[in-house]
This record gives structure tokens, sequence and C-alpha cells, in this order.
């Protein structure tokens, strides 16, 4: 019992992990002994947070870009050359685009619903045989999918893509749960409220204040608060938990 929430060893891939909550699972997932694996389109930022995480544990940058079936391959197979097995897969990386209903363009659509539900289904089929490497009855490989409130409760913003690509993505969710449990391959999601990162700044810069009022919490998320649930989700604490979407928002979705 004293080790339930225990990943030292384990080899961790997260999608997005330069920036925002993917950087805060990254974090601590290195500070709690991972090697962990980051990617992100964008090379010079993915190697400096990768060269600051590794002063304090394991990170190694891999940048790619994700929103094509090319750069998602060529993800699967770089891990492949360094590592026999992947124990955690983080789908983080997404979009979000906001447009009024009237004008909302197809190219907008397009960019998040690819990036926030097409690439994770890929990703995840890419790297397979690495996940099945890695799982065993008593120690499960991980798939941890990175949702929205967004796609559970409708948002005041016109950011249509991105609330119906966040729902598609819980659904996904508990498709591949369903379909890799006998595997020994868990699935889960996590559904983030507001947390500070660069896709919620302009609107915490606008509604910051009456966000954090809304909230039963009475503030937006900490990388302690994503890092902790992201962590349950890859240890010993939830090797009977797949299919499950955990809200880590200050009880907004029930607002």
């Amino acid at each position: 019992m004293k080790n339930l929430f225990n990943i030292a060893g384990k080899v961790a891939l997260v999608t997005g992990g330069s920036r925002g909550i993917g950087e805060m699972i990254a974090t601590g997932y290195v500070e709690n002994g991972a090697r962990v694996y980051i990617s992100s389109r964008k090379r010079e930022v993915c190697e400096g947070i990768a060269a600051e995480l590794s002063t304090r544990g394991t990170c190694i940058a891999l940048p790619f870009d994700l929103s094509t079936l090319e750069g998602i391959s060529a993800l699967a197979a770089e891990v492949g050359k360094r590592e026999g097995k992947l124990d955690i897969l983080v789908n983080n990386a997404g979009a979000a685009w906001g447009e009024p209903i009237d004008s909302y363009s197809e190219s907008g659509w397009d960019k998040v619903v690819d990036l926030n539900m097409k690439s994770p289904f890929f990703l995840t089929q890419k790297v397979l045989p690495l996940l099945r490497a890695a799982a065993t009855a008593d120690s499960p490989a991980r798939v941890i999918n990175i949702a929205s409130i967004n796609g559970i409760v409708p948002p005041e913003l016109e950011t249509f893509a991105y609330s119906s690509s966040k729902a598609g993505c819980i659904m996904l969710t508990r498709h591949l749960a369903k379909r890799l449990a006998a595997e020994n391959i868990l699935v889960n999601a996590i559904a983030p409220g507001p947390f500070q990162s660069q896709m919620m700044a302009a609107t915490l810069a606008t509604h910051g204040d009456a966000i954090r009022a809304s909230n039963p919490r009475g503030r937006i998320g900490t990388p302690e608060d994503i890092a902790g649930v992201a962590i349950f989700l890859a240890s010993r604490a939830s090797a009977y938990t797949t299919g499950a979407v955990v809200p880590c928002d200050g009880g907004a979705a029930e607002v």
C-alpha cells in the first residue's frame, strides 16, 4: 500500500509536453522518477523545456508535428528506436478555435478536430506494439487522453469544434478502453477545467476574475492538481480503472 502512486522507472510519452497542461504532467512524471519523452511541434521550445526538466530527472525532447500522419508515424518510430516498451502515453497535444457561428470556418474546424481527436487515435495505434510490450496483468500499460470539461458541459464561447472534439475524445477513450482491456492496456481520460496555459491565456486575461469567482473551489487549477490525477492514472493505484473520465476542474462542470 505504501507504493500505490509510484511511477519510478516507467517510460512515458507526453504529447504537447512543452507547455501548459502537458508541461505540468511531464514535470510531475519527471520529478517522480519516470523517464519522460515530450513532443511538440516547435523544436526550440520542446528542447528548452526538456533541458530544464532534465535538471530534475530524465526528460528527452522529440519534436514532431502531430497534425499529420507522417509526424505521428515518425514520432512512434523514434520512440521505438530508443525504447523497447512504453508504459504511459499521454495524448495531450491539442488546439482550439473560436469564431461566430455564422462565419465559423472549415479550416478552423478541421484543424481542431484532427488534432484533438484523430491524432490521439492514430498515435495510440502506432505505439501499440510498445504499449503491448510494457503491459502485464499486474502492471498494465496506460493511455491517458486529455479531454476537457467543455466536452461534458457546453461552453459559453463559440468554440464549436473544440467542445465537439473533446466530447469525441471522451467516447474514443471509452471505446479504446473496451477494446484494449483484455490486452492489459488501460485507457482513461482527464477532463481539465481552467488552468493557466497558452490556450487559456486570453480568456483568463479578460475573464479570469469571473472564472475564479464562479468556480466552487474559488480558483483555477495548479500544476500539482493536474499532475496528481495524471500520476494516479499512471500508477498501481488505478490498475482496476479503465474507461473513466476524471474531471479536474474544481467542480466547475457541476455548477
